[in-house]
């Protein structure tokens, strides 16, 4: 049986290919525009009617250690070059549980990096590099 499920089990894929564990992932989130118009009742008293607007999502930032692999750097170079066509990609967060079975995943549609952020050096500490990547895309949808 599975422990409770925790955040600290998930990895990424690009266009169906996990690219492995991630150190965080934040801005799994929808939201939809709200519609504020006045309406007179019958009785005359004004009322303010709330109705839903357009869906917009959250950027997704994304962070890991650093280590030798160049792909989040020439993603976002792409975009740099002017090649958003190319750099749009689908992707998935996937979470697992402790036995690692997929217990949750959230698709991103025409994802492209929009912001890299190289890692926070400071001699004086002992942190882990990591490199940020934010996403903005265009939809979200949990499909587990």
């Amino acid at each position: 049986m599975p422990d409770l499920l925790t955040t600290f089990s998930f990895h990424v894929e690009f266009d169906g290919v996990d690219v492995g564990a991630y150190k965080e992932a934040s801005g799994v989130e929808s939201e939809t525009e709200i519609i504020e118009y006045k309406e007179a009742t019958k009785e005359g008293k004004m009322i303010i009617r709330k109705v839903p607007g357009a869906m917009k999502w959250a950027d997704i930032t994304l962070k890991k250690r650093i280590d030798n692999s160049l792909d989040l750097w020439e993603w976002r170079k792409e975009v740099e070059d002017g090649d958003i066509d190319t750099a749009r990609r689908n992707g998935s967060i996937v979470l697992y549980d402790s036995t690692m079975t997929e217990v949750a995943r959230w698709n991103f549609e025409n994802g492209w990096p929009s912001k890299w952020k190289g890692a926070d050096l400071n001699a004086g500490e002992d942190q882990v590099a990591v490199e940020e990547i934010t996403i903005t895309h265009e939809g979200l949808s949990r499909a587990k």
